[in-house]
């Protein structure tokens, strides 16, 4: 945990207040979750709900020094992805 949120109780933000603090919009974010390319989030009861850390830590997973710096990871766009895909489900017929 970063020296400025030690001492404090975990903060989370709702959707709205998450897509504030990256710089995208709701949908987006919205998006992002659908398809398994945004932060890691949690549900209480039905509302979504995102650690600061966690946005910080995704936010950072895509820095890169210049246009040409591949980095470690990537943040992927908020499409679906091939690795992302969901297994089809086989019907039978009887």
């Amino acid at each position: 945990m970063s020296a400025n949120l030690a001492g404090f109780p975990p903060r989370y933000l709702r959707t709205p207040e998450a897509s504030r603090f990256v710089g995208l919009s709701i949908r987006t974010l919205e998006k992002h979750r659908i398809y398994g390319t945004g932060p890691r989030y949690s549900k209480l009861g039905g509302r979504v709900v995102y650690r600061l850390e966690d946005l910080q830590s995704w936010v950072e997973s895509g820095a890169k020094a210049s246009t040409s710096d591949p980095g470690a990871s990537a943040v992927l766009p908020a499409k679906r992805h091939p690795a992302a895909a969901q297994p089809q489900a086989v019907t039978t017929r009887r």
